[in-house]
């Protein structure tokens, strides 16, 4: 029986991405014979045509599990809602702004055997020069107060088998901190180079302000939630 791998992507007023990722992804997996996938396409209360573009896709690809958020509520809303209503065992993540290529998936699933989170890293970062500095200074600072390890936890290529979900908590900027939560519930990460691409389409969500400023903040609760946060094995369970 084939393994089945879930894609989670959130889109925010994308709909011109739409169809090209979903090209990018089924291309991807026409070479992984062994897999079988489902992506859920996660509508954060877009509101320009990303609905109807992903309604359209669904009519004609079975692969394609549409998600509607009533409400735009955000990167990590969509991603969580997106990732606990997955049902492969291994999970993908990427940005809808096609910044991040499906291509890495085959690398991202062979450390998924060993690993129960993947985390891509920009090797070659395509953006302007003020999200670099504000990225560079918010994972510099990220890492001295909360040592994760990781490198770039704003990059939106990575991979967790289904236990990781059970261990993140839902919170506006959560998506920055995925391996801090798995980390808390005793699991293991690598890292790997992922590809990142120009943004073609759109306009980008995040600035100087909703990115270093709010992410320096967060580093306050999270840090208070790796000291206070629980885990527990049940008998009988694995």
């Amino acid at each position: 029986m084939k393994t089945l791998v879930s894609v989670v992507v959130p889109f925010f007023n994308e709909e011109d991405n739409v169809l090209p990722l979903s090209e990018a992804i089924d291309k991807v997996f026409a070479g992984l014979p062994e897999y079988d996938y489902e992506y859920l396409f996660v509508n954060d209360g877009s509101k320009d045509g990303t609905r109807a573009r992903i309604e359209e896709l669904r009519a004609k690809n079975p692969h394609v599990r549409p998600i509607h958020l009533v409400q735009n509520r955000g990167q990590s809303a969509a991603l969580v809602a997106g990732m606990r209503r997955a049902q492969g065992e291994y999970i993908l993540t990427l940005d809808g702004d096609l910044q991040n290529d499906p291509c890495d998936f085959p690398t991202m699933l062979a450390l998924l055997k060993d690993y129960d989170c993947v985390c891509g890293y920009r090797a070659n970062r395509q953006d302007t020069w003020v999200r670099k500095i504000s990225s560079k200074i918010a994972n510099g600072v990220r890492r001295m107060v909360l040592d994760d390890g990781i490198r770039d936890a704003g990059c939106g290529s990575k991979g967790f088998r289904k236990s990781c979900v059970e261990h993140i908590v839902p919170f506006n900027g959560v998506h920055r901190y995925f391996a801090v939560m798995v980390r808390n519930g005793g699991l293991t990460i690598a890292e790997c180079p992922v590809t990142h691409r120009p943004r073609i389409h759109g306009v980008s969500k995040y600035g100087i302000h909703n990115r270093l400023w709010r992410g320096i903040y967060d580093l306050i609760g999270v840090g208070w939630l790796r000291r206070r946060y629980v885990t527990f094995r049940v008998e009988g369970e694995e």
